[in-house]
């Protein structure tokens, strides 16, 4: 009898302002961000005037982006000259803090003509500068950016927006925080720890049975780089865990599968290392009643959030370790809105349903319609990037956004990051999907 066990790999082939909000957005409620910020109406009175002395004799730069019709009036209200009170007079003004107003250009004058005529009359005033987010990264794969050519396409991370990647971003710097994610786990096929766009964001890589930590088949450092990619570094692609040395890959799998052996013993690994977001790319079809695998898994899930990949066989139902009662199971999306030709649902023999579902590619050359340039830029070894599509994308697309969760939130147990990330889900189509914006809200709530 053949006690191996095999796991198939389930691919296919700096702001300034308050938490985001208004129109449009979810409101950010009451949470670590709107305990942190206050507005200006619960202002601290001790804040300011402030020391304009040590920046005497600085002169703004007009040709760097402002807001139009407004300038900033430097120094205390009570200490304008007559000059400057009468140069002020009829001008609509609004307080920012303790010795910074607000001051609305009049009709019919430029602001720097209005500033001139301030300055002239002993106010200094300043351009109302415009501060962009920090969540517009320079990866040449990101959206809007370049794009990575790859078998003579050129291939952008067209899966960030739809999980509302940048968003997420932007409320974490609006909050005063870095996007730096919680340890991660990436239980998989290895992976190559010298590519460039892994730079700085590896714990140092390990493997189960005495293995080689170096990738494999390639799986392992696509999973790796869809979390852990160094963002912002002008290089490939964003990750969605944007930055910070706190991905570590454990190799489980190699060409042929694992067993219930290795990935148990990598679940036991992750936990030993601390790490809070377990990712597993990897299962088989049915519940093979794997006792060993099934008690590892309830073990971890005391710590860490666990996800796993769904599968890509639509007519099998989710796999195992996806179908274990304390994992997230992640199914994909192709193209649009409905789920992959190819990913694993709900079905008669395994009735278990999707936890969440996230892009995973449109399946090129096995979904009808489907195109390469609608499959996921993934990283690949020796330094390049490729295409890929399947579940297996799916899940640390999830793991991320969880990461970056437990990173923005270290109070929260693994339990309530995991009940407050399947409940933030975008209902869109019948169909649980990741909102990674809503997720960071929820988990700083």
């Amino acid at each position: 009898m053949n006690l191996r066990l095999l796991w198939p790999l389930l691919s296919l082939s700096l702001l300034l302002t308050a938490c985001p909000g208004g129109p449009g957005t979810p409101e950010a409620e009451s949470g670590v961000c709107a305990q942190t910020l206050m507005t200006p109406e619960a202002a601290d009175p001790t804040f300011g005037p402030l020391d304009l002395a040590a920046v005497a004799g600085v002169q703004p730069n007009w040709s760097a982006a402002h807001v139009p019709g407004q300038v900033l009036v430097l120094g205390g209200a009570g200490r304008l000259s007559a000059q400057g009170t009468t140069a002020l007079s009829g001008v609509r003004t609004q307080a920012v803090v303790p010795g910074v107003t607000l001051a609305f250009t009049p009709a019919g004058e430029s602001d720097r003509a209005f500033a001139a005529r301030l300055d002239a009359a002993g106010v200094r005033a300043q351009p109302n500068f415009v501060y962009r987010t920090l969540a517009a990264p320079n990866d040449p794969g990101f959206p809007g950016n370049a794009g990575i050519t790859v078998n003579g396409q050129n291939m952008t991370q067209h899966y960030l927006p739809r999980i509302r990647a940048a968003q997420a971003w932007d409320f974490l710097a609006g909050c005063g925080k870095t996007p730096k994610a919680a340890l991660t786990a990436v239980l998989d096929s290895g992976v190559d720890s010298t590519h460039r766009d892994l730079a700085g964001r590896l714990l140092t890589p390990r493997a189960v049975n005495g293995t080689s930590p170096t990738d494999a088949t390639g799986h392992g450092t696509a999973s790796v780089g869809l979390i852990g990619a160094a963002t912002d570094n002008g290089v490939g692609v964003a990750g969605v865990t944007w930055t910070g040395q706190n991905v570590l890959s454990i190799r489980v799998l190699d060409e042929d599968g694992g067993t219930t052996a290795d990935v148990t013993a990598g679940l036991a690994l992750a936990v030993r290392s601390g790490a809070k977001v377990i990712n597993m790319s990897l299962g088989g079809p049915g519940n093979p009643n794997d006792a060993a695998l099934t008690a590892a898994l309830t073990t971890a899930a005391k710590q860490a959030v666990l996800v796993a990949a769904a599968g890509n066989t639509p007519d099998e139902g989710v796999y195992f370790p996806a179908s274990h009662p304390d994992v997230i199971a992640v199914g994909a999306l192709g193209a649009g809105s409905g789920l992959a030709c190819y990913s694993a649902r709900a079905s008669v023999t395994v009735p278990r349903k999707l936890d969440l579902v996230a892009p995973g590619g449109a399946g090129y050359g096995a979904c009808l319609g489907a195109t390469r340039a609608q499959d996921m830029l993934v990283l690949a070894p020796g330094g390049g990037y490729v295409q890929v599509a399947g579940t297996s994308e799916a899940a640390p697309l999830v793991s991320g956004v969880a990461a970056l969760m437990r990173g923005a939130n270290p109070g929260l147990s693994a339990q309530e990051a995991r009940a407050r990330l399947v409940g933030s889900a975008q209902p869109i189509g019948g169909l649980p999907v990741l909102n990674a914006e809503a997720a960071v809200r929820a988990a700083t709530r």
